[in-house]
């Protein structure tokens, strides 16, 4: 029945991961561009690497975003403004002149001219001719203008519309000659208390008309017909080369995407993500075994995998000019604060492979991205301290904008084709990869993960779980510090996880507060209150605070990183003491009844501690502790673990053991102020 349940455990979580592939195949594939995949890789400043190309179809010639940014601008500074008339205005003007002509003629000039009225009249009619227009404006005199009345537009300069403060003038011009030039000052007070704007700019109607003029932009020009040569071997590939080359993708892409080829397009694109997600499976199988049987961390890696290729494909669709504010040195990043850097790398290179078929211009975003990926994991380390991370942010910026220069210079021939708005966005994606501390937290939070940053919470010992420790078992507590101390020394002697360490240390004994008094750094008096009891029930507790301290460490929600610790640091070793003492009644004992029950340590963190941990207890046993004792004793310790294989399931080498084995004997040398004899 045990088997049974073991057997569907297995197939259920491996059903899992296979439901996991395959959604995750469907996201990426779904987010994919919607088109054919051009065959050719088209570098601009580059020699075309190909045979001659020619035309495989008619296609037209698609402008450059300057060419198409020079067409705009032109509209815009020649937009035609638009002015609409208000034929009422001047209805109501034309009353007040009426009922106002005879307040300023007088009666003697009246009669002696009787057709004022009508040669007045018809000059303010001339007036109103192309409207009174009064607004503050910036226009020119000279510039053309369309004035709507009726519904009925009408082309003209602005200078032709009148002005209030044109009056004077106009009035001048139209009375010289005439006899009735004596009439012009009281027809300008006339004409200055009556005449009222009846033209207004229509800045709504002048937007409208500016938009579909931009609209209405082609986004094309002229035509490659099929057959013509668009480049041949060895050219390099720059002007209108380069230019037909991306107008023949572009065209590419829209004709394959077809009703036709769709299914077929999208099975290539089915394979290709699939191959990417299936490495990553593979890697983490044979790799990173225990990753792989986590089905929350597999989980985890597949999210944030996703996620990056979801934000880039946003950015890539709504504004492309953004690409590299997108801070995708997040992803490496955190998977080396919750794994390792290799996993972080890996992942980091299989996420650019499949956005090569989403960014444009695929050959330089992957080099640079890889580039900064490399960089990260290379300089990104112990996150806790917040320093490190803004050092390391500035230099993958630095290198970002380095490799974009360089990658300018290719394509342009010289400095002065860069443009300064580009190493802006790598400075505003080193500034978003800073967010990865919040984003750390919230992760740890939602897939119960721990990083470094909360291995440092954990190593306070003031926390409650150690303070407990310390005041149940004092001798134990004092026990963890000292080999935590030893332990973080040879973890950073050998390039291990220092901060895992040195936190595991500070636990891995917590089971023995339950029965602090059997455990004989605890013991205050000569009392050993083994003596009273049989040697298999005293291997029995002392082995049982393995168990019990994972169960305490689960009860106050220790993390799986650091329950391992506990779990691993006597690995299957025997408790040889009370075997031997149990060899002395009966000759026929049974050894693995006095066996921890493991597992052995699986990392080079769990092995430090385990050599470390036996190490430091074994030395309170010296009761006249010199430097070569030291040594031979360490040596002894160390070497019995090798020999009963403790270390066979660890990535930990000969070498690094060796390296572990030097710090333990140095740093017991300095606990008991012990120098090297030198011989007489």
């Amino acid at each position: 029945m045990k088997n049974i349940i073991n057997t569907f455990y297995k197939r259920q979580s491996l059903l899992y991961k296979v439901l996991l592939y395959l959604a995750s195949v469907a996201v990426i594939v779904y987010l994919f561009p919607k088109g054919g995949k051009f065959k050719y890789d088209i570098q601009k400043g580059k020699p075309w690497q190909y045979e001659t190309l020619i035309a495989p179809f008619d296609f037209p010639i698609y402008k450059s975003l300057d060419e198409i940014t020079a067409e705009k601008e032109k509209i815009t500074a020649n937009a035609r403004a638009y002015f609409s008339v208000d034929e009422t205005a001047f209805d109501q003007v034309e009353e007040n002149f009426t009922s106002r002509f005879n307040i300023f003629m007088s009666d003697s000039l009246a009669v002696s001219h009787p057709n004022i009225f009508e040669f007045s009249s018809r000059l303010l009619s001339d007036f109103y001719k192309n409207g009174v227009f009064s607004s503050q404006n910036n226009f020119k005199e000279t510039q053309i203008v369309s004035l709507i009345r009726n519904n009925v537009e009408q082309e003209l300069l602005f200078g032709d519309i009148n002005q209030p403060k044109s009056l004077q003038v106009y009035l001048v011009r139209a009375l010289q000659n005439t006899p009735y030039q004596e009439f012009s000052l009281p027809l300008y007070d006339l004409f200055f208390d009556v005449v009222a704007p009846n033209v207004k700019f229509d800045e709504t109607f002048t937007k409208q008309a500016l938009e579909e003029s931009l609209e209405s932009i082609s986004p094309t020009r002229d035509v490659v017909s099929k057959g013509i040569r668009i480049i041949a071997k060895g050219e390099v590939i720059e002007g209108e080369k380069f230019q037909k080359l991306n107008s023949l993708k572009k065209e590419y892409q829209s004709l394959v995407w077809s009703k036709s080829n769709y299914t077929w397009i999208v099975s290539g694109y089915v394979v290709l993500a699939g191959l990417v997600m299936l490495m990553l499976l593979l890697f983490l199988k044979n790799y990173r075994s225990a990753i792989f049987e986590n089905n929350r961390k597999v989980t985890f890696i597949f999210v944030n995998i996703i996620l990056m290729i979801s934000l880039t494909t946003l950015v890539v669709k709504y504004q492309v000019n953004y690409i590299y504010v997108v801070p995708l040195c997040i992803l490496p990043l955190i998977l080396k604060a919750f794994f390792d850097a290799r996993l972080g790398l890996f992942a980091h290179v299989l996420t650019l492979l499949l956005l090569g078929f989403i960014v444009p211009n695929s050959f330089e975003y992957i080099f640079l991205q890889i580039i900064a990926g490399i960089v990260t994991i290379l300089t990104v380390s112990e996150l806790y301290k917040r320093a490190n991370l803004f050092i390391s942010v500035a230099q993958i910026t630095f290198i970002y904008i380095i490799g974009y220069l360089a990658f300018v210079i290719i394509h342009e021939g010289s400095p002065e084709g860069i443009t300064w708005q580009t190493p802006g966005f790598f400075v505003l994606n080193g500034l978003a990869t800073l967010f990865v501390q919040p984003l750390i937290y919230l992760y740890e939070k939602i897939f119960g993960l721990v990083s470094d940053v909360s291995l440092l919470e954990l190593s306070d010992t003031n926390t409650n779980l150690l303070r407990e420790l310390s005041n149940k078992a004092p001798g134990t507590f004092h026990h963890s510090l000292q080999v935590a101390n030893l332990a973080e020394a040879a973890a950073v002697e050998i390039g291990a996880n220092a901060m895992l360490v040195r936190v595991g240390a500070l636990y891995h004994d917590i089971g023995k507060m339950l029965h602090p008094r059997y455990f004989s750094e605890n013991q205050a008096t000569s009392f050993n209150p083994h003596n009273e009891l049989e040697p298999q029930e005293s291997a029995s507790i002392i082995i049982g605070h393995v168990i019990e301290g994972i169960k305490l460490a689960r009860k106050y929600k220790l993390p799986d990183r650091v329950i391992d610790f506990i779990r691993t640091h006597h690995g299957t070793s025997t408790v040889y003491y009370f075997y031997k003492n149990a060899q002395a009644l009966d000759a026929e004992v049974d050894e693995d009844l006095y066996k921890y029950p493991g597992p052995k340590p699986f990392s080079k963190e769990t092995s430090i501690l385990m050599m470390a941990d036996s190490v430091e207890a074994a030395s309170k046993s010296l009761k006249e502790p010199t430097s070569i004792l030291i040594d031979e004793f360490v040596e002894r310790i160390v070497e019995r673990q090798k020999d009963t294989q403790q270390f066979i399931n660890a990535n930990i080498t000969l070498q690094e053991i060796e390296k572990v084995k030097k710090v333990l004997k140095q740093k017991l040398n300095n606990i008991y102020h012990l120098r090297v004899e030198y011989p007489e």
